[in-house]
């Protein structure tokens, strides 16, 4: 208990002087450690003598106290290197330096944008720069890269180089002490060192093996391996954070626990000693950490690990917690910024839940009558994700109700994909139609995975809204740990089991039945996707017409789950920003899709090229369309009006040349303004006869700018006018002076930021009326 009074109290007192200065930090340590001395002083007789219980929890109140001593003065050393004079005034100058860098982890990419090209993160520790006014300055400090050039994409950690750009200020809550915005390629100063090296070969090497395969397994096989995520498809992302599943997308303990696993049996099968078993483990160890570069949970996992080897070479049973809380004090003191990172939390949570929680559900189940086996199949993803529920309802404002069936059915599948995809990567150096194989073998596992995830997320009620952030994280884990308290007692535990079945028998017929989205009579929603657009018109039960697909796949193929949209009769693209186009693959994805339209203006190309590639890959015919072209099937039709011709030279061509739809729905009068600005609107003014343009529903363009000219805005005249746009963006959107003109027309304005899904819809002789989901998850109109 006294070392994990410690490991807690340096973790909470590392976490809460991220947010501090340097001098709060050594504040609250010399404050802790005066109270430390007082209490060390009584216990020891010195200021009296307690008695015996008093005594004993008196010396775990002494270890939380030197726990948050230790924390905060480890935490305030290194915001004083954050927070040092030349590099914090060059920030608030946003200077252009001239920097000298040591790659500290891989390059990741950065998802959606609005256009631009594609950008990466690239962690560094920066070592001296060159000032505006040329002086040298030596300066150990964490950075973060923002790049675009190519030449970022290759880099391996350990790598020197030196590159320009502009610093600006990070976000704060960790070490980074300045971000650098690159303003072109890298100059390498000479090669990563020969570990790294070795490990990236492996690294490429199994991405190339995985090629091949499907995006979902493809993308889903590397990140289960070595934690590389770079082609997971978001939206089996998304699924697998809704079902509890996520971390099996960061290598963490149990990946370790695998491949060591399967090293040991190996030297036991081969009749080695135990110290040779423990050589071989050890290698095994050091060489899958390096592979996986050493993250937060790998970097917890691998102590842990080197613990228990010492402790088998030994002949000793392993003290799991002691060393856990060992491990966790002495990883927190030497990186305090591992205090913030919520994969590190996850794994030790879960490790612990494996510790405190596992055993005794095993074996109270096995008293119970329940086979070894299966006992400890229920206990240890119950005891697992029971401890990290509070962490997961933090990130994502939910509470997985499949978490636990999720993680047991996930259970056969882990290893098999693991080592094979280990292996894969092993043997693709030498031998790349042999990983090509294996990776295939591996391949069928992770599509299990898949599977779990998707259909676990497609659960009615199978999440629950809950607060999000540290309030809601704290709430839970609060709820948790009083429950777990209280079911000590009998009777507790069984009042529990009538409140659960009698919520579940009372809500889950009803969300079955009546899921209350989208509402009856609707003839057009716009969904909640971030800063893009995705607007829905129905064609029939289950099939609709979409246009744009906004930013993010997960956002978008949530959003036809929401409207219960199992096929596309069409998807239209407006034009192909990424914030239209980013989300296609979450519209293809499970459901089949009659065609693709799209404008004839083809910039920007990258958009075009992801437009057309996911068409291609599900065998979709792609047709380009211009004012006059007509549409109709079921309820559904339209036709395309603008723009009326190419505009060229204009403050945005891609915009000014988006679709714009008129379409008729259940004879209400739709107008899709993609994102034409003024020009557009000008053009389309003066092609269409007067009236030509009036329409009861208007989806805004671009967000709802303040590029819209007030004679379109006059000639629509709304009655409902729908504002697709991200909440806290960065462009101002939607323009204030836009929303008050609509409204003193008379147009009720609905907005995705503030209220969510919105739809308008036909009520018969009471006309037009308007209904939201709510920005919460699980929100009802």
């Amino acid at each position: 208990m006294r070392l994990a009074g410690l490991a807690v109290a340096t973790w909470l007192a590392a976490l809460a002087g991220l947010h501090l200065t340097a001098g709060a930090s050594v504040l609250l340590a010399a404050v802790a450690a005066g109270a430390a001395g007082v209490a060390a002083l009584h216990l020891l007789g010195v200021l009296g003598r307690p008695c015996g219980p008093a005594r004993r929890y008196g010396w775990i109140a002494v270890a939380v106290l030197l726990g948050v001593v230790c924390g905060a003065a480890a935490t305030a050393a290194r915001l004083s290197v954050r927070d040092a004079g030349p590099v914090r005034a060059l920030v608030e100058e946003r200077a252009v330096v001239t920097a000298e860098l040591v790659v500290r982890d891989d390059p990741r990419p950065v998802r959606g944008g609005t256009g631009r090209p594609a950008t990466v993160l690239v962690a560094a520790e920066l070592t001296r720069f060159t000032g505006p006014d040329g002086r040298r300055v030596a300066a150990p400090a964490r950075v973060l890269v923002l790049a675009s050039d190519p030449g970022w994409r290759g880099l391996l950690p350990g790598q020197r180089l030196t590159a320009e750009g502009r610093l600006t200020a990070p976000r704060g809550g960790d070490l980074t002490a300045a971000v650098l915005s690159a303003a072109g390629p890298p100059s390498p100063q000479g090669v990563a060192p020969s570990p790294q090296r070795a490990a990236g070969s492996l690294r490429a090497g199994l991405q190339r093996a995985c090629s091949p395969l499907p995006d979902e397994q493809g993308g889903l096989l590397p990140g289960l391996v070595v934690g590389d995520t770079s082609r997971l498809p978001p939206a089996v992302e998304q699924d697998f954070l809704a079902t509890g599943m996520t971390h099996l997308n960061a290598v963490s303990g149990s990946n370790v626990a695998i491949v060591v696993g399967a090293v040991l049996l190996l030297a036991r099968w081969a009749r080695a000693g135990p110290w040779l078993a423990v050589g071989l483990c050890g290698l095994a160890l050091v060489g899958f950490v390096i592979l996986v570069r050493p993250s937060p949970s790998v970097v917890r996992a691998a102590t842990m690990g080197a613990i228990g080897l010492v402790g088998l070479a030994a002949g000793r049973p392993r003290a799991a917690l002691p060393a856990l809380s060992a491990g966790v004090t002495v990883l927190v003191l030497s990186d305090p910024e591992l205090a913030g990172d919520a994969g590190f939390a996850l794994s030790v949570l879960a490790t612990g839940g494996l510790l405190l929680l596992a055993p005794r559900w095993r074996d109270g189940l096995r008293n119970r009558g329940v086979p070894a086996g299966f006992a400890e199949a229920l206990a240890v993803p119950a005891a697992a994700q029971l401890a990290c529920a509070p962490v997961v309802a933090g990130i994502s404002g939910t509470v997985s109700l499949v978490a636990v069936p999720a993680n047991l059915l996930a259970v056969p599948a882990i290893a098999p994909a693991t080592v094979l995809g280990v292996l894969a990567a092993a043997v693709s150096p030498w031998w790349s139609a042999g990983a090509e194989f294996i990776a295939w073998l591996a391949s069928w596992p992770a599509w299990w995975l898949v599977m779990v995830a998707r259909h676990g997320a497609r659960l009615p009620a199978g999440t629950l809204p809950w607060p999000g952030g540290v309030t809601g994280a704290l709430l839970l884990a609060g709820l948790t740990v009083a429950l777990l308290v209280a079911a000590r007692h009998p009777v507790v535990r069984r009042l529990v089991a009538v409140v659960v079945v009698a919520v579940l028998v009372g809500t889950l017929p009803v969300r079955l039945a009546a899921p209350g989205w989208p509402p009856a009579g609707w003839v057009v929603a716009a969904c909640a996707v971030g800063q893009g657009d995705t607007v829905v018109l129905p064609v029939a039960a289950g099939r609709a017409v979409v246009v744009d697909a906004g930013p993010d796949p997960a956002a978008a193929d949530g959003c036809l789950r929401r409207l219960g949209v199992r096929e596309v009769a069409l998807l239209v693209v407006s034009h192909f920003h990424v914030d239209h186009i980013g989300g296609v693959a979450g519209v293809f994805r499970g459901r089949r899709v009659g065609a693709v339209l799209t404008p004839r203006w083809s910039e920007p190309a990258a958009g075009r090229e992801q437009v057309h590639s996911e068409a291609a890959a599900h065998s979709v015919r792609v047709v380009a369309g211009e004012a006059g072209w007509r549409y109709r099937e079921g309820g559904v039709e339209f036709t395309i009006i603008g723009p009326p011709q190419p505009l060229r030279g204009t403050r945005s061509d891609p915009n000014n040349n988006s679709l714009i739809l008129l379409a008729t729905v259940a004879g209400v009068r739709i107008l899709l303004a993609g994102d034409a600005e003024t020009e557009e609107q000008r053009a389309l003014l003066d092609s269409t006869p007067r009236g030509g343009l009036r329409a009861e529903v208007l989806k805004v363009a671009h967000h709802g700018s303040a590029y819209q000219d007030p004679a379109f805005l006059d000639a629509v005249r709304p009655l409902v006018a729908l504002v697709p746009v991200g909440a806290g963006n960065a462009y101002g959107h939607p323009n204030p002076a836009v929303l008050e003109r609509l409204s003193r027309g008379g147009a009720r304005v609905l907005r995705t930021d503030t209220q969510g899904d919105a739809a308008a819809v036909l009520l018969g002789r009471a006309g037009l009326a308007v209904a939201t989901r709510g920005t919460g998850p699980g929100r009802q109109p």
